[in-house]
């Protein structure tokens, strides 16, 4: 009896800390012929916040995108590996019915309806939702609770409202579908830096009080490390090294090419190839 439930406890704990999203090894191709792509693998724990990190164009909205289903809208493809979400695969699964499924991508530029009120465009994230007006304004209020500038801005066109709103009404627009996994693609772009801490304590929060995990795309790779938990860092369409978000930040190689930071050693043009051959890393 006491094996037994011994053996139940372990499976317990092994369903717990099982990923909520796997990509397994994909490849993408844009119209039949651009490799974006190259084997990337990553996992995102379920409860996490991980962040996915790299320049510009190094593959990281392409990645979202594979995982969200939003490839074929470009002409893309996932031609190699799998993507798994709660235990299933679900690459052949339309955008709706990965949102219904609990996995909401919150697009790079953020893209409100702008002729709609900021509350219109919040009503929106619950299309896919069956469960009643009822709950559907229960969720309206939490939303409020998160964004409470968004209540007071409630009945503004969400064209007119400025870009640190407009990104809240995204990641508000998201929670209306009750997910459990956000893929957000750039939050910080084109905010202040008081706006990008005040979008990133409210993620925190979303994480830590309602459950809800997140993969983040980002650029800024400071600030996503100061609030991941763990990181993956893509360039050229592969992922060149991944590790807890604290051993990244201390990481020289990280603090030199991607947080600026290069200590007594910092170079100047004349040490381009020494430069070079460190960041062979990278490839």
């Amino acid at each position: 009896m006491a094996e037994a439930l011994s053996t139940e406890t372990g499976m317990a704990a092994a369903a717990e800390a099982a990923p909520i999203l796997m990509v397994n090894n994909i490849e993408v191709i844009y119209n039949h012929v651009i490799l974006v792509l190259k084997g990337v693998s990553l996992s995102v724990p379920k409860g996490g916040i991980v962040a996915l990190l790299g320049a510009n164009g190094a593959g990281k909205t392409t990645t979202l995108k594979a995982i969200s289903n939003l490839l074929h809208a470009e002409r893309g493809d996932v031609t190699k590996g799998n993507i798994e979400f709660m235990g299933e695969e679900v690459q052949a699964l339309s955008p709706n019915d990965l949102v219904r499924r609990g996995c909401i991508q919150v697009m790079e530029g953020r893209h409100c309806f702008g002729h709609l009120t900021v509350e219109e465009n919040l009503l929106t994230g619950a299309y896919t939702r069956r469960d009643g007006r009822r709950a559907v304004n229960k969720d309206l209020e939490l939303v409020y609770t998160y964004f409470p500038r968004l209540k007071e801005r409630r009945q503004s066109q969400a064209g007119y409202t400025s870009g640190g709103e407009q990104q809240m009404v995204a990641i508000g627009r998201a929670l209306m579908s009750r997910p459990s996994t956000i893929l957000l693609d750039e939050p910080s772009m084109g905010l202040a830096p008081q706006l990008v801490e005040e979008i990133f304590e409210i993620v925190k929060r979303l994480n830590e009080q309602e459950g809800v995990s997140f993969l983040l795309a980002e650029q800024n790779t400071n600030i996503a490390l100061k609030y991941a938990t763990y990181g993956y860092i893509l360039e050229s369409g592969r992922v060149v090294l991944d590790g807890e978000a604290a051993a990244l930040r201390e990481n020289e190689d990280v603090k030199e090419f991607y947080l600026g930071v290069a200590g007594e050693n910092r170079k100047s043009f004349r040490n381009v190839k020494h430069y070079k051959r460190r960041k062979r890393w990278l490839s």
